[in-house]
């Protein structure tokens, strides 16, 4: 706009190019000048002015004092002419037009500023004025074009309705719940006594996790419905993207995809099959993700793990792998190989076997059962070189990945000193460390598993929730490393 006004005005007093400070004897179009001893001054351009007789390539761009422009009266508009006490000449016609106030300065001297205008429409009436040759600089500062009519103001953006209720999940079947329990110690590397450092802000530093386990079984050990799973999993949303579910049992996988999708959770879901019970309760669980994933979609859904830490329980490898394999060629041939399919073990059985026939490698790591413990830092240091041995060593270049690792705010483990600050401080601490190191990970568990019946305290007590779905400490702790 300013490249438009200045040279047009100037040019079309001028004939052919802009001068400097050289008095006009007549002038074209009706346009008004004052003479100064700094240049020429435009004071107001007339609505008849014939902007297409301007030559815009003999204009030299170079010679504006684009410094001396008075930008406020760029766009305003008079009714007058200039006033007696300068030396002014104007035509009789056309007395209205769009005030403008430019300076060229003397032939001989420097301009203050080297940029020159940008192009753009001249102000109405005028025809819209071709771009300079050469184009110059942008100048500063920057005129917001005028617009003879404010836009309407947008409406404010709807929230997405809620996906409308899907159909009521079947009756839950009445298999035995999964007894997991946290790995028991395998061998360790001698932990570092070195001091943590300062508290830091992480990179992603919302007091998120990357992942949580979640188990929706009632107190006493009942199947959830969905109201109970909706209103679990609307907090879970609240500190984590990802939820880690063992098995397809009490319908959990059909009433954790309901929920997501009919309150906009925003979860992803990365269901596991039980194959502790044998290859019935396997077949059964695998049945049932088929199943789901047919009526609902994959959007949501992200793998499918095999088990979890059945080789420490007496099955062989060989009989893992042969489920593993079993399971990929069911969802092939269902048309859903694109889903990953992968095994979930304690660090210490992992082997490369295994992984090779994997998808990725998602291992449980605990340092909570150590023979010695000496800080939380060194503990979190602890089963970060254990994911690193597994990757460097194990996975075959394939993602690694921890399906589970955590603390205990109760119980006894041996020298771990098990409390709700000492969780906390696990939490902190290793959310940092494998954001650091590139790990993904589920942190074990989302609530309290007082329906484990039977179980040790400690077992009882990893969840960051209560058993009945409080929150146990405040999740913006999470913010500090």
């Amino acid at each position: 706009m300013r490249a438009c006004i200045s040279s047009l005005l100037l040019a079309a007093v001028a004939g052919s190019q802009l001068i400097s400070a050289a008095p006009i004897a007549a002038v074209s179009g009706g346009v008004g000048l004052v003479g100064r001893d700094d240049g020429i001054v435009v004071d107001y351009v007339p609505a008849s002015v014939d902007w297409n007789k301007v030559d815009w390539s003999q204009v030299n761009w170079s010679a504006v004092n684009w410094d001396a422009v008075n930008w406020q009266s760029v766009f305003s508009s008079r009714d007058t002419i200039p006033s007696s006490s300068e030396t002014t000449y104007s035509s009789t016609q056309d007395q209205l037009g769009s005030a403008a106030v430019i300076s060229a300065p003397a032939a001989n001297s420097t301009p203050e500023s080297s940029n020159a205008p940008e192009s753009s429409a001249a102000p109405e009436p005028k025809p819209v004025v071709p771009e300079p040759s050469p184009v110059a600089p942008e100048p500063s500062p920057v005129v917001p074009e005028p617009s003879p009519v404010a836009p309407e103001p947008s409406s404010s953006s709807e929230k997405p309705s809620p996906v409308a209720s899907e159909a009521q999940p079947p009756a839950p079947t009445t298999t035995s719940k999964p007894e997991y329990t946290s790995s028991s110690p395998p061998p360790k590397p001698e932990p570092s006594t070195s001091a943590a450092p300062d508290p830091q802000p992480p990179a992603n530093s919302d007091g998120s996790l990357w992942g949580l386990t979640y188990s929706p079984y009632n107190i006493d050990g009942s199947c959830p419905d969905l109201a109970t799973v909706s209103s679990q999993l609307k907090k879970v949303a609240q500190v984590t993207g990802n939820i880690r579910l063992y098995s397809t049992d009490c319908s959990q996988l059909r009433l954790a995809v309901q929920a997501v999708k009919n309150n906009n959770l925003g979860l992803t879901i990365h269901p596991g099959i039980w194959i502790s019970d044998g290859a019935s309760r396997m077949q059964s669980d695998l049945d049932e993700f088929v199943s789901v994933v047919k009526q609902y979609g994959s959007d949501i859904i992200n793998g499918l793990s095999v088990g979890n830490e059945d080789l420490s329980k007496g099955t062989s490898e060989s009989t893992l792998i042969g489920y593993i394999n079993q399971v990929r060629s069911r969802l092939q041939a269902e048309g859903l190989g694109h889903i990953p399919i992968y095994a979930t073990e304690q660090d210490a059985h992992f082997t490369s076997s295994l992984a090779n026939v994997c998808d990725l490698v998602q291992v449980n790591i605990y340092s909570i059962f150590d023979s010695i413990f000496t800080s939380i830092d060194a503990s979190v240091k602890s089963v970060i070189q254990r994911a690193d041995n597994i990757r460097n060593n194990v996975a075959g270049g394939k993602p690694v990945r921890f399906g589970e690792t955590g603390w205990s705010a109760a119980g006894n483990t041996g020298p771990s000193p098990l409390s709700l600050a000492n969780q906390i401080a696990y939490a902190q601490k290793f959310k940092c460390a494998a954001a650091s190191a590139g790990y993904e990970y589920f942190y074990f568990e989302a609530k309290n598993s007082q329906w484990k019946q039977g179980a040790a305290a400690s077992e009882q007590n990893f969840g960051i929730f209560s058993a009945d779905f409080v929150p146990k400490f405040d999740f913006g702790l999470l913010n500090y490393c």
